[in-house]
């Protein structure tokens, strides 16, 4: 029976290529439909795939559970006038209200950054970003050392002249071999390298104005050695600290906790618009949010595309149908039942939307490689999106094709015979 059932299934697809490809200009044309519309499903998941996939790369990079506070600093003179006339600027008095005040932080630290004037060794890439923080940086953004260690308590405490390169510092200054107990001059201070970072995952992306591409290109020391040994010709311009990092613990609400340490600072800084909060956490949720409109309206506009190509499929199956009269009177004379029209003419319809879909698969698989390199847009074609793609073009074939099939079967067998 099963074997039986296998052999009459192989010939009617056997006999819809057949009939297909006795017009193979019209199947093109039917098929262009389902190719654009598939394509576009393809195209358009691989879009919203590659924006997810680059959103928690930067979420990664910025920590979950952090809270990251950055100095608005002014750009002139007339500026920072305006602004002290209110504000103080973002401070130790800040950091100290904030850890003294809000609950269920795991670590934190301030954070002040230099750009060197000069370094040694010379380098003709950018130089790195020279920044001051407190130990616990390395826990807060979960970093590894690679080579040597990180800074202590004692280090900060002593002003030791010491550092840690991020990897692209290391490599750009000291070359690809060993850099610790070697020496680098910031501006007109050597410090000892004491540790290298390992590459931290970098976004290209750049939301809220926090700058991460850079993350591997840095020179890190204590705060106070920063603080005591260095000094910036724009000093003048500049808040005491130009930020502060804060990670809560794994039970505490981020976006909570944001918001008091954002209450804290308005009493201070009297809504003088010098720091920004960014809660990495608070970004990824709305990022889902606007993500998940964003792929609504993809897909109903790749959906459209396959609603005409299915349209297409009826069009043209229902032209066959009238085309093929007198072959559908003669089948059901010799003995086809209406049954067997029906499956003849759906498997033309199902053919028609699969080898549209797998041409439609390729072709989304090609535009989304033309729309990254054209646009500069991370696309990664995933298998779900392929599935669905391909899944919809079939439903689509079966649920357009249904009507003609359904039509060819109820055509009266001697006026089929008779039709010219």
């Amino acid at each position: 029976m099963a074997r039986a059932l296998l052999t009459g299934s192989v010939e009617e697809v056997t006999m819809g290529l057949a009939s297909l490809l006795a017009h193979k200009l019209r199947t093109l044309l039917t098929m262009l439909g389902m190719i654009f519309g598939v394509g576009a499903v393809v195209a358009m998941l691989s879009i919203t795939a590659g924006a997810q996939q680059e959103m928690m790369s930067y979420i990664d990079l910025l920590g979950v559970n952090n809270i990251i506070i950055e100095a608005r600093e002014a750009v002139d003179r007339n500026e920072l006038q305006a602004r002290r006339a209110i504000s103080p600027g973002l401070t130790f008095r800040d950091f100290r209200a904030i850890m003294e005040n809000v609950s269920g932080i795991e670590a934190a630290t301030p954070r002040k950054r230099f750009k060197p004037s000069k370094v040694l060794p010379k380098t003709a890439q950018e130089p790195p970003l020279l920044i001051g923080v407190e130990p616990q940086f390395l826990q807060i953004n979960s970093l590894k050392v690679v080579e040597g260690r990180f800074f202590d308590e004692e280090d900060n405490r002593t002003s030791a002249p010491v550092c840690v390169l991020g990897e692209t510092a290391k490599v750009n200054l000291l070359g690809y071999g060993d850099a610790v107990g070697k020496y680098v001059k910031v501006n007109d201070v050597w410090l000892q390298v004491i540790g290298v970072l390992a590459p931290q995952a970098t976004a290209d992306t750049d939301m809220s104005s926090l700058e991460v591409s850079s993350a591997n290109n840095l020179i890190i020391a204590p705060l106070n050695t920063v603080m005591r040994r260095f000094e910036d010709s724009n000093s003048y311009l500049k808040d005491e600290i130009d930020g502060i990092y804060i990670r809560v613990t794994p039970t505490t609400d981020s976006i909570e906790t944001a918001a008091v340490v954002d209450a804290i600072l308005a009493a201070t800084h009297k809504d003088a618009g010098d720091y920004q909060i960014t809660v990495p956490a608070g970004l990824l949720e709305q990022r889902r949010r606007t993500q998940f409109i964003f792929n609504i309206v993809m897909i109903c506009i790749a959906g459209i595309s396959l609603l005409v190509g299915g349209i297409g499929i009826m069009n043209i199956m229902l032209a066959t149908v009238l085309e093929r009269t007198r072959e559908i009177g003669i089948r059901r004379a010799i003995g086809a039942r209406q049954a067997d029209i029906v499956r003849q003419f759906l498997t033309e319809a199902v053919l028609i939307s699969i080898l549209g879909g797998l041409v439609g698969i390729l072709f989304g698989f090609t535009l989304s490689r033309i729309i990254a390199a054209a646009a500069g847009w991370s696309t990664v074609v995933t298998t779900s999106s392929i599935a669905v793609a391909f899944g919809v073009s079939v439903a689509i074939g079966l649920l357009f094709g249904i009507y003609p099939a359904v039509q060819a079967a109820k055509l009266d067998p001697i006026e089929a015979i008779r039709y010219e």
